[in-house]
């Protein structure tokens, strides 16, 4: 399976095409979305954590959809990224604590995403909500320190 997937003609053209456009661009995009669906994330949860108390949660409304077009790019060069490299990260252990990591950062959004349009917080729901604004932060972090081990641990 993850030998197909590597025989596809995307897959191929990425991995062996001198083009700027092809795997530079791909990665760049990739770096890119990424620096926007953390940074956006990091900047909700340091809120969530107390930073910028007099700033009121309706004002972050702005980050859901941010995050959503981050999060879009990433799927669609991660999926690119990982067809060009198919059977070294398809069995790469960098790479699966990679996809958790991501799964458990995403996880967290959505319910801050419903703490947060909600407008109106209980103390209990402030308390779940900087938990999960840790969680948030520890999961992000470690998706992408695992996606940058990806290039010095696993033989591409």
């Amino acid at each position: 399976m993850l030998e197909w997937i590597e025989s596809f003609n995307l897959a191929v053209w990425l991995r062996e095409s001198p083009s700027v456009w092809a795997h530079p661009t791909v990665l760049t995009l990739h770096t890119t979305g990424m620096a926007v669906l953390v940074g956006a994330s990091y900047v909700l949860d340091r809120r969530l954590l107390g930073f910028g108390r007099n700033v009121p949660l309706s004002a972050y409304r702005w980050i859901f959809p941010v995050i959503a077009v981050g999060l879009t790019v990433n799927l669609c060069t991660g999926a690119m990224l990982f067809a060009k490299n198919a059977t070294s990260w398809g069995t790469a252990v960098p790479f699966f604590v990679k996809m958790l990591l991501v799964i458990a950062s995403v996880a967290t959004v959505i319910p801050l995403r419903k703490i947060v349009l909600s407008g109106n917080v209980s103390q209990s729901e402030a308390r779940r909500a900087r938990f999960l604004a840790i969680a948030s932060i520890l999961a992000w972090s470690g998706a992408v320190t695992a996606g940058r081990l990806l290039a010095y641990l696993v033989v591409t």
